[in-house]
């Protein structure tokens, strides 16, 4: 169960929804929502109200360098957005 979450997704937009009590994951693409909430209530000791997940897709990336253009892909993920129990928090970087 604890191996569903694989790592939370540090992004400005996400940053600032961490004060309204919604934190976003990346999660295994065959986690199903109970799944998910059960992970993040056991790992971090907390009460999930909600989930919302998405299927990310990978994105195209391509670099010019001396040799030709280099073109690669970024793997697909799947994204899920816990909502928190109303006073509930989630301290991601209290280590260090």
């Amino acid at each position: 169960m604890i191996g569903i979450i694989y790592r939370p997704i540090v992004t400005e937009k996400m940053t600032n929804l961490q004060e309204k009590g919604r934190y976003a994951f990346e999660v295994d693409p065959a986690a199903n929502k109970i799944e998910i909430a059960r992970a993040v209530q056991k790992r971090f000791n907390v009460t999930v109200t909600n989930v919302r997940t998405m299927n990310m897709k990978g994105k195209t990336k391509s670099q010019m360098t001396r040799k030709g253009r280099f073109v690669g892909k970024t793997s697909h993920f799947k994204k899920a957005i816990v909502i928190l129990k109303e006073g509930d928090k989630i301290e991601l970087f209290a280590n260090i």
